[in-house]
């Protein structure tokens, strides 16, 4: 299992950060400071490491500096509201691996950390479901793509996230506050928006075959994937 750090003196970013990363099967350790950083750094081998740049005590570029100082290999995705390129230029000249503006994706992000791990560490995986399968569909978490037979499909976040959600849960009835809370993080259902979304996906399940996959509206409550099974 990767072991993460992620280190923000924001709460609520290392939360979103940590939940998406731990729903990939990473083990995460969160650092509320640059100092705290180093401490965890000291104690314990970490392989990743997600870096916010502007923090008070101890800023991220300090940071940066001592992980390589000491010659360790741990990756280093900085997070940064800072969007010039000439900030990105001179992070990574410090031996940053990779570069995030804020605000962010949480899925590009979790894509980007795997992407990094796959490049550092080859021939391991970084997710057990980075790859769902389910008759012709294949869904590809990390770069968000679905292939259906021979069309390819780029989706957006909430679609993945979507199709993933289905997929992990063929013939199961997920109600519209289930699918909200794994997919949105709240249970405020929006019936209209949820429409439109399964509109879409529908469009890209569709092959005019009898035995593809199909999304069926379970009236009043939510709604079904069918299909033969991952």
């Amino acid at each position: 299992m990767h072991q993460i750090l992620v280190v923000d003196d924001e709460p609520d970013i290392r939360t979103l950060i940590r939940m998406h990363l731990e729903r990939a099967g990473m083990r995460v350790i969160e650092a509320a400071s640059g100092r705290q950083a180093i401490e965890t750094l000291r104690e314990q081998p970490i392989e990743l490491m997600i870096l916010d740049l502007m923090m008070d005590d101890v800023n991220g570029f300090e940071v940066l500096q001592y992980v390589r100082a000491r010659g360790t290999d741990t990756i280093i995705i900085a997070l940064s509201a800072r969007r010039e390129v000439q900030d990105k230029i001179d992070t990574l000249g410090l031996g940053a691996d990779d570069y995030v503006t804020k605000p962010f994706s949480p899925m590009e992000l979790l894509a980007r950390a795997q992407a990094q791990l796959r490049r550092h560490r080859p021939g391991s995986t970084s997710d057990p479901y980075e790859v769902i399968r389910m008759n012709k569909l294949a869904l590809d978490i990390d770069n968000m793509v679905l292939a259906n037979g021979s069309q390819r499909h780029e989706l957006t976040q909430y679609e993945c996230e979507l199709l993933q959600l289905f997929m992990k849960n063929p013939d199961r009835v997920l109600t519209k506050r289930d699918i909200y809370l794994h997919v949105w993080k709240h249970d405020h259902v929006n019936d209209n928006n949820l429409s439109v979304f399964m509109n879409r996906l529908r469009a890209l399940l569709d092959d005019d075959s009898d035995t593809a996959p199909q999304i069926h509206t379970v009236r009043g409550i939510g709604y079904r994937f069918s299909g033969d099974g991952i």
